[in-house]
Parts: structure tokens; sequence; C-alpha cells
């Protein structure tokens, strides 16, 4: 729950530098592994993430500077992961100038609906933590090593010499 501005800086600090753990265990030959034919590639949802930052808080009417939602998808890891690092830096300064703590409460417009800037906050929170279990899920596919986000991954207790808890 945010109540206060440092509590989505403490959750965003923790939760982006999570996603962009994973992005950076992407190879760019997994940016095409799909869960099946119909599915989203590792690539699109990565990308997915990085532009959402610009969408879901540009709706808020924060004036910041991130990775333009409708930005064509680069080609490489390299490229997203920077976007990525680039767009998530970008919001946390401005916050901090532009809102006070009261401002979490004041009522946008977010797809139809009233969403508090603090339920925008959690969502955007949540939305990555949605879409980093689904690249696990492809990542294993492709035969990408995953990092841990609240603690060790399997491939990490197995570099440690252990085995992972089951």
């Amino acid at each position: 729950m945010i109540r206060n501005l440092e509590d989505f800086v403490m959750d965003w600090q923790h939760e982006s530098d999570s996603t962009l753990k994973i992005l950076e265990a992407l190879t760019d030959e997994s940016l095409q592994q799909r869960v099946n034919e119909d599915g989203r590639t590792l690539g699109k949802i990565a990308w997915h993430l990085v532009t959402s930052i610009d969408e879901m808080i540009g709706r808020t009417g924060l004036q910041f500077s991130a990775t333009p939602h409708e930005t064509p998808q680069p080609s490489t890891v390299k490229e997203m992961s920077d976007a990525y690092r680039k767009s998530r830096d970008s919001i946390v300064k401005p916050m901090k100038e532009q809102w006070t703590d009261e401002s979490l409460l004041v009522e946008k417009d977010m797809y139809g609906e009233q969403w508090t800037i603090a339920t925008v906050l959690q969502t955007l929170i949540q939305h990555q933590i949605h879409h980093r279990g689904q690249m696990t899920i492809l990542m294993r596919q492709a035969g990408l090593t995953v990092p841990g986000m609240y603690g060790p991954s399997k491939d990490e207790w197995l570099a440690f010499g252990e085995e992972a808890p089951e």
C-alpha cells in the first residue's frame, strides 16, 4: 500500500531493479521466444514494460521524460535495458518536485475509471511484477538463467553449489 511518496520510492527501487535484472538476463535471440504461436514474444513483453512507464504515469499529469509509449520495439536487449533504466529513473525526482503526499489522493482518469495517483503507482508496480512472471517462464523455455527477485532463484542456488529448496 502506498501511503506516501517514500513508500512508492522504496518499492519502486526494489521492483524496478528486479525488472532490470530480468531484462539484462535476456539475449537478443531470446526476444523471439513465445509460449505458443499466438502468444506475445518475450521481446514484446519486455518492451511493454519499458513503454508502460510513460503510458501509465503520463496519465497522472506528472511532467517527466521516459521512452514514449508509441516507440517501436528495438531489436537488442541492450537498447531495451538502456531505455528501461532511463525511463524508470526519470520519474522519482519529478514526483518529489511536483507532488506531495496529498497528491496521492488526487483522482485521475485511468482507462475509463477514476483512480487515485496512489492506485496508479501501486498498479505500475504490480504490472511490472505480473509481466516479470510471464517473462521468467519464457526465459526458462529459451534456456536462460533466471535471476532471483525475492531471494535466490533455482539457478542461483545451483551456482552456490546447493540444491534449491523445494
